[in-house]
Parts: structure tokens; C-alpha cells; sequence
């Protein structure tokens, strides 16, 4: 009977139970940790699925930058031809030059996106209405460094809208995972925010067909 009063207590590691069974306690500290754990295990995958469509976007725009910068270059030699010609239309020359430095300037990143693309729809209308005014100036239309500048101008075009739909496509699955609950609240924690979409007018996508009016 002696033993008996051996036997370690252990009943005050043990709460008594509604419907008499008893369950071990959990502190307060470690119930934290537990809710931490879980909320890390849940939110991760949204944060590495972000960072991979931030990355991708990013990818996207350099893509978008390449090709713009190739239009940039190409514009003085179109116009040191063209003003050989088009004696009246220095107006228009120097509104192109002015939007050509202006977006050439701007460094791509989520803050200056929208900006450079507002000024590269300018830069394409004003094209457009360049290549339109060319109808009237025949010499022009024959000079075959013009022919060929044009003609240039028309593929780096086509390569425009090409990186233009890669990134708008990438835009949109990060925008989507962005604005959507619950990758948003993530998303705010971090610090990625939406992007524009690299949207053109009538007049823009109707220069990409330079060549045209070379004809």
C-alpha cells in the first residue's frame, strides 16, 4: 500500500473535460506559435507565386524596352531623309524628336510603365500621321534609303506588338493576383502593386503597316 503513495500526481497536468475525459492543456505562447506556423504554411505559396508573376512582368517590360529602343534609333535616320523633302512639315518633325527624347529617358519600372506608354502612343500616332503626309512627296516615296528605313520601321513594329501582347498577358495574371482576395492581402504586405496594361489606339495600331504607304 506504501507504493500507492509513490505514484507522482499528475493530475495537475490534466483538465477535466466537459463530458468527464480529460485533455491536456495548451499554453497561450504555444498557440501562437501553432497559428503562426499554419498562417506561414497558407500564405508562402501565394508569396512565391507573386514574386514569380512580379519577376515575369518585369521580364515582360525589358522585352518591351528592347524594341522600343530600337524604334528610338531608328527615328532620326527616317527623319534626316524625310526633312530633305518635307520642308513643311518641320512642325511635326520636331513634336516627334520632343516625344522620341522625352520617352527614350524614361528607365522603365511600375512607377514609370504608364508614363513611357502614354508617350510611345504619342510617338506612333505622330508616325502614323509622318507616313500618312509621305503619300504626298513622290521623291520621297522613290529615295531608297527611305524605302528601306520604312521598311525597317515596319518589322520593329511588328516586334513592338509582339513584346506588347507578352506583356499585357503577364499584366494580367499579376493584376489578377494582386486585386484578388486573398493573394491581395499578401500582395499589400509586400508591396507589389498593379501594373498598366500597354493599351494602343486606332491611330497607333494602324502605323504598324509603315510599309504601306511606301508602295
Amino acid at each position: 500500500m506504501s507504493l500507492l503513495f509513490n505514484i507522482p500526481i499528475v493530475a495537475k497536468n490534466v483538465t477535466e473535460s466537459g463530458n468527464g475525459g480529460f485533455s491536456m492543456g495548451i499554453s497561450p505562447f504555444m498557440l501562437i506559435i501553432l497559428l503562426v506556423v499554419i498562417a506561414l504554411i497558407l500564405l508562402y505559396p501565394m508569396y512565391v507565386r507573386l514574386i514569380q508573376l512580379k519577376n515575369k512582368t518585369k521580364e515582360a517590360m525589358s522585352g518591351i524596352d528592347i524594341q522600343l529602343k530600337k524604334r528610338y534609333d531608328l527615328i532620326p535616320n527616317i527623319l534626316t531623309v524625310a526633312q530633305k523633302y518635307m520642308e513643311h512639315e518641320r512642325g511635326l518633325f520636331d513634336e516627334i524628336t520632343r516625344l522620341r527624347s522625352a520617352a527614350a529617358s524614361i528607365h522603365s519600372d511600375a512607377d514609370t510603365i504608364g508614363k513611357k506608354i502614354e508617350l510611345d502612343n504619342q510617338i506612333a500616332s505622330k508616325m502614323g500621321q509622318l507616313m500618312v503626309n509621305v503619300e504626298n512627296y513622290p521623291q520621297l516615296k522613290a529615295d531608297g534609303t527611305m524605302m528601306q528605313a520604312m521598311q525597317t520601321y515596319s518589322e520593329v513594329e511588328e516586334h513592338i506588338a509582339a513584346a506588347r501582347r507578352f506583356y499585357n498577358s503577364a499584366v494580367n495574371e499579376l493584376n489578377n493576383a494582386v486585386e484578388i482576395f486573398p493573394s491581395s492581402i499578401v500582395a499589400a504586405m509586400i508591396g507589389i502593386k498593379s501594373y498598366p496594361f500597354f493599351e494602343t489606339d486606332e491611330t497607333s495600331r494602324q502605323a504598324v503597316n509603315a510599309g504601306d504607304y511606301l508602295k
